[in-house]
């Protein structure tokens, strides 16, 4: 970690980045030629509402005839994952793990404590711009909202202080978590959607179904095998100033998509517009991007970055990128400046996938 952390800040000392990307960009436009977007064939779909959403399992109606009820446990399996995850149950592992691991560890189930240990990885690759243990934070500003405030700086350098995923403590062995004071709480709600996805969509798999597509609130989107004549599966990208209306495809084929934004939740206070996307390290709301997406090999790590790219910024988030092991493909759009178009900064997105509408 201290190497690639160095390197990230000998990286982020000039603009290289972004001009980087911003070329890399400029060639594809150049490289796109009139091609048709690709649509989507008959299909045959599933729905259920959990999270505070809808999911939906999208499969090809010529596929094997169990995937109907291969697709329908799926679902069921994401109520299932609702049941240990929410924060709005009292009865959830995650709210008895925030109520318990405060003075003394509590035990965590093992699949839960790999997704944590995976977010707390997440955090600190990301400087903390992505933070599973920012519960109070977030309840903080929700309890504001209610009471059409926003909240004092003293109450936010409160919970900052006793908040965040570097004063908990994970005990491999054990499958133990502490938390170092009170007041620390686990949030998933950026991570959480995205890995009921990714449960949904192995359950498929180790059923035999090998085509399907699986929304999560339409933000998180893990696509597997191909449909139609598609060489994949065509996805819509929205456009962030009018999300009624389609900005882009992307072809999606055994990866996830997920997009963070403000488009949607927001509200004003005192003549000011409020997103919904905090930074944990400050307590204040982000508004520098207009929206970020990102293209993952699996929907967990696809929602967690598009949250933390969304408060990274373009030219941090692409410095990540260039310390990742892994491919990773983000979509950014900043806010354009008074009488400049949209237009988006492009990074490892492949021409032939990339369909501006």
């Amino acid at each position: 970690m201290s190497d690639s952390t160095s390197n990230r800040r000998d990286f982020l000392t000039g603009r290289s980045a972004l001009s980087q990307v911003e070329a890399a960009g400029n060639r594809l436009a150049e490289e796109l030629v009139q091609r048709p977007v690709p649509s989507r064939g008959p299909t045959m779909m599933l729905r259920t509402t959990a999270m505070a959403c809808d999911f939906d399992v999208i499969v090809n109606p010529d596929g094997p005839g169990s995937q109907l009820e291969a697709a329908s446990d799926a679902l069921d399996l994401v109520h299932v994952l609702e049941q240990q995850l929410s924060i709005y149950r009292e009865d959830s592992e995650l709210s008895c793990l925030n109520r318990n691991a405060f003075p003394n560890p509590a035990t965590v189930e093992s699949e839960l404590f790999d997704l944590l240990e995976r977010a707390r990885l997440l955090s600190a690759q990301t400087g903390g711009a992505f933070d599973p243990a920012a519960g109070a934070l977030v309840k903080l500003w929700s309890n504001c909202r209610k009471k059409d405030r926003i909240p004092l700086q003293s109450e936010i350098d409160e919970v900052l202080a006793a908040g965040g995923v570097a004063r908990v403590a994970f005990d491999h062995p054990k499958r133990q978590i502490a938390f170092e004071r009170a007041g620390i709480e686990f949030n998933l709600g950026a991570i959480g959607k995205g890995y009921a996805v990714d449960k949904a969509g192995e359950y498929l798999l180790n059923k035999g179904v090998s085509n399907w597509l699986i929304h999560g609130g339409r933000s998180s989107i893990l696509a597997h095998g191909v449909h139609s004549r598609c060489e994949g599966w065509p996805v819509g990208l929205r456009n962030p100033l009018l999300p009624d209306k389609p900005f882009a495809t992307l072809m999606l084929c055994d990866e996830a998509l997920a997009t963070s934004g403000t488009a949607v939740q927001w509200f004003r206070h005192g003549g000011r517009r409020y997103g919904h996307i905090l930074d944990p390290r400050t307590g204040w709301p982000v508004e520098s991007l207009l929206s970020v997406s990102v293209i993952a090999r699996d929907s967990a790590t696809a929602d967690a970055l598009s949250t933390a790219f969304f408060v990274l910024g373009v030219e941090k988030s692409l410095a990540y990128c260039d310390n990742l092991s892994d491919s990773v493909g983000a979509i950014f759009f900043p806010i354009p400046k008074q009488g400049q178009m949209l237009e988006p900064v492009l990074h490892n997105v492949a021409a032939e996938k990339w369909f501006p509408a």
